[in-house]
């Protein structure tokens, strides 16, 4: 950010962005987003294994309509506001009288967790795609593997 306004500074703008997973590994632990981000450390286990075949239908890029609105898979994201960027799972366009509001969804492999970190990769998808498009996102979901249910996660200004 600028020293003076908060504004980005040019140089800013052509660093390298942050992957959206990083803030999600950075909230649910510092030393594991270090560790993969940083060092670039990874080892795959059985539950990162199990991660990986879920979004297997999820990372297939492209997009169709289902019951009336359209869906994108595997879409690019960023915001050059914030330096963010990543690969949306899925954001459902849903129409309305102003045209089609985002409707980002990020798929997790097991089941609702305490922390927030999941909230606060789609929060970041969100912003992205506020970026993107010019329009509101008001509401995200996560799409948890293990209960095979959505949550609903309303994106109020003050999560922002």
């Amino acid at each position: 950010m600028g020293a003076t306004d908060g504004a980005a500074q040019p140089d800013e703008l052509d660093a390298d962005p942050i992957p959206l997973s990083a803030l999600q590994h950075a909230v649910y632990c510092l030393r594991q987003a270090a560790l993969i981000h940083l060092e670039r450390l990874w080892a795959e286990n059985r539950f990162t294994a199990e991660g990986r075949v879920m979004h297997i239908a999820a990372d297939r890029p492209g997009g169709r309509k289902v019951r009336g609105l359209r869906r994108e898979m595997s879409l690019v994201i960023a915001s050059r506001r914030l330096g963010i960027a990543g690969v949306a799972d899925v954001v459902e366009f849903i129409p309305g009288k102003d045209g089609e509001t985002p409707f980002p969804i990020e798929y997790k492999r097991g089941k609702p967790k305490l922390h927030r970190a999941d909230e606060v990769q789609l929060c970041a998808q969100a912003l992205c795609l506020e970026e993107m498009t010019g329009l509101a996102v008001p509401e995200g979901a996560l799409f948890y593997g293990l209960t095979k249910r959505r949550i609903a996660v309303l994106l109020i200004s003050t999560q922002k």
